[in-house]
């Protein structure tokens, strides 16, 4: 597939990238924050939203300048509140990377639906992805559920899926997931899948849990010396895999 071109000439720039999931602790905020580095990588001006109004995550990447949307009003999400992020992906410049909580999932996929944001995207020169996490272990039918009620719903072909497999193979009686029934029923409506492997859980693991637990981004991490040479190397090969696998899906 082709490669996103940035702002030498790809509309990649009109796109709007929201990492949403009904599960929560599966790794929304870090497909986020992959996503904003990768497209910063590719020379886009990036614009980073937390609207997680619980564990706001995704802001703590100091390096991204993450805005964080308050959406709880009187202890409950205000739907109008969704109204202001409208506002800016539908006149502001750039490419968004939107992070959502697990709380959020409901009203915020229902007022996008209802209010008809994905059409009113497009007549902008806006395309809306959503960024699915399926994860295995104890998580693998909820995840499975939130993406299928995603992509069930969804009007366009518009749906990434992000395999994780740091809890554990994702895998159903043996089938994998473009095995799995819910992936034959919603094909159509997947744009692209990227994998995030087990690794080593005492090299790649370790690197990966520090970097995570400071917040940092893969290329403060690998220019610190407070990582050693080999946790550096480890950590450029996952951001090159991770890199490599979205350098195949065309942010259009």
């Amino acid at each position: 597939m082709a490669n996103d071109k940035g702002s030498s000439g790809s509309t990649a720039t009109a796109a709007v990238h929201l990492s949403l999931q009904g599960k929560g602790g599966v790794g929304k905020s870090l497909i986020a924050a992959i996503l904003a580095q990768y497209l910063r990588d590719k020379g886009n001006e990036v614009q980073c939203v937390d609207t997680d109004p619980v564990n706001q995550t995704f802001s703590q990447y100091s390096a991204l300048q993450v805005c964080h949307l308050k959406l709880l009003s009187e202890g409950r999400i205000d739907p109008r509140a969704f109204d202001l992020l409208m506002e800016r992906l539908l006149t502001e410049e750039g490419v968004f990377v939107v992070d959502s909580g697990a709380s959020t999932f409901v009203p915020l996929w229902h007022y996008i639906l209802e209010n008809s944001v994905i059409n009113a995207l497009r007549e902008a020169g806006r395309r809306l992805y959503v960024h699915s996490v399926i994860t295995g272990g104890q998580a693998l039918i909820d995840t499975l559920s939130g993406f299928g009620e995603l992509a069930k719903t969804t009007p366009d072909r518009n749906v990434i899926v992000w395999v994780n497999e740091y809890f554990g193979p994702v895998q159903d009686d043996g089938k994998r997931f473009i095995d799995m029934r819910v992936f034959r029923d919603n094909e159509e409506k997947v744009a692209g899948t990227v994998a995030i492997p087990k690794r080593s859980v005492d090299t790649f693991g370790r690197d990966m849990e520090e970097m995570l637990r400071r917040k940092l981004t893969f290329g403060e991490a690998i220019s610190s010396p407070e990582f050693s040479i080999m946790a550096r190397q480890r950590l450029k090969v996952v951001r090159a895999d991770l890199f490599e696998q979205l350098n195949g899906l065309r942010f259009t």
